[in-house]
């Protein structure tokens, strides 16, 4: 017979086992993220999210991903798409020196409108745009490489629902897109994916862009629970690689990368759309990217 004691005693045994994950096992419990995120949108907050194994391209969690929401800089990803492929052609050299001029002046992120040389190489230019967003950056490089050879590019990839829509503005008009890029979390995280297997165009390009990405300073939304060094992450830091890229405007939050870590890799993306009315509003929003992070570096850690 076996006595109330012994029960409990088993019963917390196969409680502890269950809970219990194996050494080479990733745990697969988003929980603290879909609370989190679900809180959100219970508040009024457009949430859209995924996550998928990098090896085997499982989907490890997805919210609204088809939605197509406004995530701000996030659409510079395509740009240095297209600035890697021309600079793998015959046509143009990464030592070009490209000028600015008085319409390609923005203000907001970014810190060439900060230095004094008038002139950039193309690579650096683009360099600059990963590491930083540089707005000035951006539109200069648009200038040159053109929006259009922007979106054949983006078509090309099979984007339906992503896309580069404009170029930096301090103010947007009745007459300017409303956002300066769109896109749909689960093509963002095919996109990341692909180009962490060096499948976007040819491996030199993904290549490219993954270094130009791998300088992003921005660690404040998702990756803000990856305990990593905002300005130097390009080398493993304990068995965690990063490339992300990030998107900040006015009620946008959005933020799309890939995380490799000891036990697994994975390419997520994040986008909230909400009423930026207060600062507890924001924060609320940080919060729950977060916490989206926190399950990402769990799964890989």
């Amino acid at each position: 017979m076996v006595t109330s004691q012994e029960s409990e005693r088993r019963s917390r045994r196969a409680e502890r086992r269950q809970g219990r994950r194996r050494a080479d096992e990733p745990n697969d419990n988003f929980t603290r993220g879909f609370t989190a995120l679900g809180e959100l949108s219970l508040a009024g907050v457009q949430v859209s999210a995924r996550a998928t194994d990098l090896a085997s391209g499982r989907v490890l969690f997805s919210v609204d991903d088809d939605v197509i929401m406004p995530t701000a800089s996030i659409g510079k990803v395509l740009l240095l798409v297209e600035v890697a492929s021309q600079l793998a052609g015959p046509g143009m050299d990464g030592f070009r020196i490209l000028d600015r001029e008085p319409l390609d002046a923005v203000a907001d992120s970014g810190i060439w409108q900060h230095l004094q040389a008038p002139s950039l190489p193309i690579a650096d230019l683009a360099a600059l745009v990963g590491a930083t967003s540089d707005n000035l950056a951006t539109n200069v490089l648009l200038r040159e490489i053109g929006l259009e050879a922007v979106r054949a590019r983006t078509e090309s990839l099979g984007l339906t629902r992503t896309a580069l829509l404009d170029l930096v503005r301090d103010h947007r008009g009745p007459d300017d897109a409303p956002q300066l890029s769109i896109g749909s979390t689960r093509e963002l995280t095919w996109l990341f994916a692909a180009l962490a297997r060096g499948e976007i165009v040819t491996p030199e390009v993904s290549r490219r862009v993954v270094g130009w990405l791998s300088l992003n300073s921005d660690l404040s939304l998702v990756a803000s629970a990856f305990g990593l060094d905002p300005l130097a992450h390009r080398e493993p830091d304990h068995g965690l690689l990063l490339m992300n890229k990030t998107g900040t405007d006015r009620g946008v939050r959005s933020e799309v990368g890939v995380l490799r870590g000891p036990r697994a890799g994975v390419a997520y993306s994040v986008s909230m759309y909400f009423a930026d009315t207060g600062l507890p509003a924001r924060l609320s929003v940080l919060d729950g990217m977060r916490a989206t992070g926190l399950d990402l570096l769990e799964y890989v850690f």
